[in-house]
């Protein structure tokens, strides 16, 4: 009797220890779950401001494209008025220069014109500020740009302002 429960003893023991890996083996997986969470979590946190940090790098002229855009504007009218007056033929010339120069800088740094005459009305990209009827051009359609807008990259420093057909006229 006494050896039976020797033997029983043992078996608790054993019992006991097996349980207790069985409990320390949950926690150390639960304790790797948690770690390989934590790493990818702050993977992700690298990568979040890794891209933005690049895009605020890629935008940050956006603000100062904003400013210089008007000064375009208003050289190519003194040009427009210029060329109708027909004098200060050398005046003309530097608008020009200088106009010339301003686009190859926005250029430069990836701000492109958005040219949507004769395309469809993007509203994404265009800024309707009348619409009217054209036997020309179909419905929904740019028929002519009353301000040029610009992107840089892919977003849109100013939207183009454009006149949009409504189509054929009625009773025509």
């Amino acid at each position: 009797m006494e050896s039976d429960e020797k033997e029983l003893n043992v078996f608790d023991e054993g019992a006991e220890t097996i349980a207790g890996d069985d409990q320390l083996a949950g926690e150390l997986a639960a304790a790797n779950d948690r770690y390989l969470r934590l790493q990818a979590e702050m993977q992700n946190l690298r990568n979040r401001t890794s891209r933005e940090i690049a895009d605020e790098r890629k935008y940050a002229a956006l603000p100062v494209l904003r400013d210089l855009l008007p000064v375009l504007d208003n050289i190519g009218r003194a040009i427009e008025a210029a060329e109708k007056a027909g004098e200060a033929e050398n005046l003309l010339a530097g608008f020009r220069l200088v106009r010339q120069q301003l686009e190859t800088i926005l250029s430069r740094h990836e701000c492109e014109p958005i040219s949507p005459e004769g395309e469809l009305f993007d509203p994404n990209f265009h800024q309707a500020i009348l619409q009217q009827p054209s036997a020309d051009v179909p419905a929904n359609y740019v028929t002519m740009v009353t301000q040029t807008g610009y992107k840089l990259h892919d977003r849109v420093v100013r939207p183009a302002q454009v006149i949009v057909s409504s189509g054929p006229a009625e009773g025509k």
